[in-house]
């Protein structure tokens, strides 16, 4: 009887009546005004390669990790009421799954994740909390799962992404027993922080480290709840959890206490940040801002960013963290982890400032970080990228955190947090594309392919599509779908790169917007009414570690693309994973031809008018292949013979101009997105002038 009850309320589930979503939800007093707001999780469509992005994930690990990572993620975790992992992995997976699934209005994988929900929130106890319960060893008839994390039980970090997937789960339903679970939670935890906060070494029942770095993730979800229910007690808990919060403005504002700058070493130094902490915590002042409104805040979040770029700044735009804060070189690892939480937070920082800079930032991080790390059908990942990936074998590196697994693709090498989180990465960017505005209207944010239907102005629904090749081509198209004549204002964001974009309104030419802004068409729309669209996207240099060399066009960043050939490695699989698990075996990619090149003088001076382009017609469904890539940038390089390996990396590419080989020929080199390449040079010595 209790399994047909529980059927029938996933059943319930995957139905939605348009009146139980949730209408769009703006801040209250005395929070801060913010510009825009997440719209109803399903309001939003993926199309063109986007969809394809999230069908693929579908059907890999994303659909079914409970299958091929079942140690952790299957019937046994604790957060199905199981004798087994105890921690952030399982709900790191429902986190990704469950978007994912409501985005591609898919029932099986729906019926996948609510299990999780739905075990949340019956089994609250009476006292508020929710989660997994402490299992004592002499209750347990078998061993614990191969793989499984019993960390504290009642530890606050792992609750912390099960709030976020209980918001996801309002946001697409209006579930009302979410509300009621919150609000039962918050209690209990403005009750229980005192005694038992966020971090305490000296009280073993505290939480954790990391939720003490991370409790910016709990900010948001109590304000949040505060912007629905408008329960006060909720502002009071927010200051308690900031309180025992890291000082994460402190550690951001320039001075002896700044953070941001300290890298680790050999040894291990733990004052350097954590990488995926850091990529938690870049928003934790945008939150706090909301309930202070001290420029102090967003100012450091500001100077942050300038010290990252300065310190460990990679041209993919993320960081050299493999682990610890490890500086710029392009041979420092990059976390995945890091990737889909700076694409979270970097979603958050926008929709409270509307500071364009954030999804700017937000594009560079999807556009060229992300696609690399994950192989094409989402059946292994990589734990580290590297700016300058040469090859992705096993072997020593110069990471902070190696035992030389870090950078082959699996589902397992280096830690499972990667297994379990990447899946947030795609849907929550999808998510995020388009926002409500403030002004009743609707904001473009994130230029990827995509239509929305939501209520505007006076509440009534329109629908807008969104046809374009952007990041790889620079026309776009927004075709308006409504009943007679609507009423809104539709917001645009003009990249910060962009100069001299060309917006046409149904037929008329508009004055030239200013880069890096919002762009605010407010009119009477027509039912078929388009915007044509174009962001002028000419190639452009960069300097990064050693005076290097960098190619960008528009949002993406270019790589050369170095011939790979794949090796599969296959590992004996636990009993019950399905053969076609890349489980513990892995992937190596190595190099078929050449990597070490240098980019002469005429190149770095003047990029467009060496290189030759090939863009193709349509984008492709998977366009972040080699084979794909639907731009590749022909230009010249000259071959580096000193320039060779170290610790099985490119070791670490000469100052810049480096010295010219006596024998030196330009030869013919072709770049590709960033995000098509496995291997790859990305950040470029550059030379004086060459003999042709």
């Amino acid at each position: 009887m209790a399994r047909i009850l529980t059927l029938l309320v996933w059943s319930a589930a995957l139905a939605v009546s348009p009146a139980q979503v949730p209408a769009a939800t703006f801040n209250r007093a005395p929070l801060a005004e913010k510009p825009y707001t997440e719209l109803p999780l399903g309001a939003i469509t993926p199309e063109a390669w986007l969809r394809d992005e999230l069908e693929r994930m579908a059907a890999g690990m994303t659909g079914h990790l409970d299958e091929w990572y079942p140690e952790v993620c299957g019937p046994r975790n604790a957060w199905l009421g199981g004798d087994g992992d105890t921690w952030e992995r399982g709900p790191y997976w429902i986190d990704g799954l469950y978007p994912l699934a409501r985005l591609l209005k898919d029932e099986t994988l729906i019926a996948k994740a609510m299990p999780w929900i739905e075990w949340t929130l019956a089994n609250q106890r009476d006292n508020g909390q929710i989660g997994p319960r402490a299992t004592r060893d002499e209750d347990r008839t078998r061993p614990p799962p191969e793989g499984a994390q019993l960390a504290n039980p009642d530890d606050w970090w792992p609750r912390m992404v099960m709030l976020k997937i209980l918001q996801q789960h309002y946001l697409a339903t209006g579930d009302p027993r979410v509300i009621d679970c919150l609000t039962r939670y918050f209690r209990y935890q403005w009750k229980e922080l005192p005694k038992r906060p966020l971090h305490d070494p000296n009280n073993p029942k505290s939480g954790s480290w990391w939720a003490a770095q991370r409790g910016g993730d709990n900010l948001m979800v109590v304000l949040w709840l505060y912007n629905v229910t408008g329960d006060a007690f909720l502002l009071e808990l927010a200051e308690r959890i900031h309180q025992q919060t890291v000082p994460v403005v402190d550690w951001f504002r320039p001075g002896p206490q700044n953070r941001v700058v300290r890298r680790a070493d050999r040894f291990g130094h733990r004052e350097a940040l954590h990488c995926v902490n850091l990529a938690q915590m870049m928003k934790t002042p945008v939150i706090r801002w909301q309930q202070d409104a001290d420029p102090r805040s967003l100012d450091a979040v500001e100077n942050a960013f300038a010290d990252i770029r300065l310190h460990h700044g990679q041209p993919h735009g993320l960081y050299g963290g493999d682990e610890q804060m490890h500086g710029d070189a392009p041979d420092r690892g990059s976390e995945l982890c890091s990737a889909v939480e700076m694409m979270f937070s970097l979603e958050k920082m926008f929709e409270i400032t509307g500071d364009t800079r954030h999804a700017d930032r937000l594009e560079k991080v999807a556009f060229n970080a992300l696609p690399t790390q994950v192989t094409d059908d989402y059946r292994g990942r990589q734990y580290f990228q590297q700016t300058n990936q040469v090859q992705a074998t096993l072997g020593d590196r110069d990471f902070f955190n190696d035992r030389g697994v870090r950078v082959i693709y699996g589902l397992l090498t280096g830690y499972p947090c990667c297994t379990c989180n990447l899946h947030q990465g795609w849907p929550k960017l999808t998510q995020h594309t388009w926002m409500a505005s403030k002004d009743g209207g609707l904001a473009l944010v994130v230029w990827a392919p995509t239509s929305v239907k939501a209520k505007v102005g006076d509440g009534r629904e329109v629908a807008v599509r969104l046809e374009t090749g952007y990041p790889f081509k620079e026309r776009s198209t927004l075709t308006i779908t409504c009943e007679g004549e609507v009423a809104f204002p539709l917001h645009l964001r003009i990249p910060g790169w962009c100069r001299g974009a060309e917006i046409e309104v149904a037929g008329e030419r508009q004055p030239v917007p200013d880069p890096g802004t919002m762009l605010v068409l407010n009119r009477t729309w027509k039912n078929g009414d388009t915007v044509q669209v174009r962001f002028p996207m000419p190639l452009q240099t960069s300097t990064w570690y050693g005076r290097s060399t960098a190619i960008e066009r528009g949002p993406l960043t270019y790589a050369l693309d170095v011939p790979t050939q794949w090796t599969e490695v296959k590992g004996e699989l636990p009993e019950g994973v399905p053969a076609g698990a890349m489980h513990r075996g892995h992937y190596e990619a190595t190099p078929t031809g050449a990597w070490n090149y240098a980019l002469p003088e005429s190149v770095v001076k003047d990029p467009r008018e060496q290189a030759r382009f090939e863009i193709a017609e349509t984008i492709p469904l998977n366009p972040w292949t080699s084979e794909s890539a639907p731009v590749r940038i022909h230009t010249k390089g000259v071959r580096l013979p000193y320039w060779t390996m170290n610790r099985h990396s490119a070791a670490l590419p000469p100052l810049s101009p480096a010295e010219t080989p006596p024998d030196a020929v330009e030869e013919e080199i072709t770049l590709i997105p960033y995000g098509a390449t496995t291997l790859r040079i990305a950040a470029f010595p550059s030379l004086g002038k060459t003999r042709n």
